[in-house]
C-alpha cells in the first residue's frame, strides 16, 4: 500500500486538545461512546490533514449522537472561528435532541412511545428528515428502512454474544415498515403517525448525516469557506485544506482500525461509509454486524465489508451507503442511476479483502452543492411531495 499522509491530531492555534471535551474532561472511548447508544449506521471515513502555513486550523471535538463530532475551521481569526464552531456544534446538538431514539423526550422517542395510529406533534426539521428518509426507503426498494428500531433493539450487537432466535427476527422480515409511517404537514403543523405495531423509528442511517449538513449550513452562515465537519465518519468538506488542495479523506481498513485502504480528495461535498466492522460480534465462527437487512430482519449477508458514497448532501450519502451495502454488487449502479442520480459510489470493500474504488479519482468527487434550503428535497425531489406523505 502506498504510504499515507499522517493524520494530524495535534492542537492547532486556537483549538482545544482534541482528546478533550469542551468541559475539559477526556472524550469517551469507543466502548464508552457505544454505551451512549448509536443507531443502525456507523461509518468509517477519516479526515487526513496536512500542516501548512497561513490561516490557523481551529478544531473542537465533543461527544454527540453516540459518537464523536469534530468541527474544523480554517480561518485567520481564531476567535471568530471558535464562534462559528459554536454555531455548528449547536446544530449537531439540536439534531440529536430531535432525532435520537434513546431519549423519551426527543421527537423520535415520543413517536416511538405513542400508540399506533396516534398523531405526535414534532418540529418541522424532524418532519423533513422523516420525509426524506421515507422517500429514500421507497426509491431503494426498502433496502434502507428508517423504521426498524425494534429490530435494532433486538439485535443490540454491542451487548450480544449470540444471535436472537429465528422466530424473534422473522417478525421483522419484509414488513416494509416505512410504508406505515405518515408525515402530515398540513395546517402549519408537522404530525407523525406510526400505523403498524412493531414499527419504531431509527434514524441512525440518516440522522448523523443530517446533523453534519446542519452544521455545514451554520458554518456557511458565518461566512466560513474552508473547513471539515466529521460526525463519527459521516463528513462534509468545505472548500480547501490548509495547503490549498482538496481535503483528503481516508477509508478505513476493515481489518485494521488504524489502517487506511484508500485516500479520496473532497471539496464542497460529503462522504459516508457503511461498514460491518465497527459494531459486531462473532458466534460459531460467523460475524454478526449492526447493518440490518429489512428483508430478513437479520444482518445483511453477501460478503460486503464497506461501501463509501459521495454526494453534495451528507444525509443522502449516509442513507444511500446503507442501501448499497445491502444491494447485490451488480445492482448498485442501477440503483444509483434510477433512484439517487446525484450520489456516487466511490469505494467498496468485499471479502476476502477486495478493495475497489474509482480508477481515476477526480479532484471533486461530487458536483457543486445545491442551493441550501430548509427543504432537503428542493432541487433533488423526483416528484412534488403532498402535504401528507406515506411512501409505497
Amino acid at each position: 500500500m502506498e504510504a499515507m499522509e499522517s493524520i494530524d491530531r495535534s492542537t492547532e492555534a486556537g483549538s482545544t486538545d482534541p482528546a478533550r471535551t469542551e468541559a475539559g474532561g477526556r472524550l469517551p472511548s469507543r466502548r464508552e461512546v457505544l454505551s451512549l447508544g448509536v443507531g443502525i449506521f456507523v461509518v468509517s471515513a477519516i479526515p487526513i490533514v496536512r500542516r501548512s502555513s497561513g490561516p490557523a486550523l481551529v478544531r473542537r471535538r465533543i461527544p454527540a449522537m453516540g459518537t464523536v463530532a469534530e468541527v474544523s475551521v480554517l480561518h485567520r481569526d481564531a476567535r471568530y472561528a471558535q464562534r462559528a464552531i459554536d454555531a455548528a456544534l449547536d446544530q449537531i446538538r439540536r439534531s440529536e435532541d430531535l432525532l435520537t431514539r434513546f431519549r423519551p423526550d426527543s421527537d423520535v422517542g415520543r413517536v416511538n412511545a405513542a400508540p399506533p395510529g396516534s398523531a405526535v406533534d414534532v418540529e418541522s426539521e424532524t418532519g423533513w428528515v422523516l420525509d426524506a428518509a421515507l422517500e429514500l426507503a421507497s426509491l431503494t426498494g426498502g433496502l434502507f428502512d428508517p423504521c426498524l428500531g425494534r429490530a435494532t433493539e433486538l439485535w443490540d450487537v454491542g451487548a450480544r454474544s449470540a444471535p436472537p432466535a429465528e422466530p424473534e427476527t422473522a417478525v421483522f422480515a419484509s414488513r416494509r415498515f416505512h410504508r406505515e409511517l405518515e408525515v402530515d404537514r398540513s395546517a402549519g403543523r408537522t404530525l407523525i403517525r406510526a400505523h403498524a405495531p412493531g414499527l419504531a423509528i431509527d434514524l441512525g442511517g440518516i440522522g448523523k448525516g443530517w446533523g453534519v449538513d446542519r452544521a455545514v449550513r451554520a458554518l456557511r452562515d458565518w461566512g466560513i469557506t474552508d473547513g471539515l465537519v466529521n460526525l463519527g465518519g459521516d463528513l462534509y468538506a468545505l472548500g480547501s485544506s490548509p495547503n490549498g488542495d482538496p481535503w483528503l479523506v481516508g477509508v478505513r481498513d476493515p481489518d485494521d482500525p488504524a489502517g487506511v485502504v484508500a485516500r479520496l480528495p473532497l471539496s464542497d461535498g460529503a462522504l459516508a461509509t457503511s461498514g460491518d466492522y465497527e459494531r459486531f460480534f462473532v458466534h460459531a465462527g460467523r460475524r454478526y454486524h449492526h447493518v440490518l437487512d429489512p428483508r430478513t430482519g437479520r444482518p445483511f449477508e453477501g460478503g460486503t465489508r464497506s461501501v463509501t458514497v459521495a454526494d453534495h448532501r451528507c444525509w443522502r450519502a449516509d442513507a444511500v451507503a446503507t442501501a448499497l451495502f445491502g444491494a447485490a454488487p451488480e445492482q448498485r449502479q442501477g440503483l444509483l442511476k434510477g433512484a439517487v442520480p446525484g450520489a456516487r459510489l466511490v469505494h467498496h470493500i468485499s471479502e476476502p479483502g477486495e478493495s475497489t474504488g474509482l480508477t481515476a479519482t477526480p479532484r471533486h468527487l461530487v458536483p457543486a452543492p445545491a442551493a441550501e434550503s430548509e427543504d432537503p428535497w428542493k432541487g433533488a425531489r423526483p416528484s412534488a411531495a403532498t402535504a401528507t406523505s406515506r411512501w409505497s
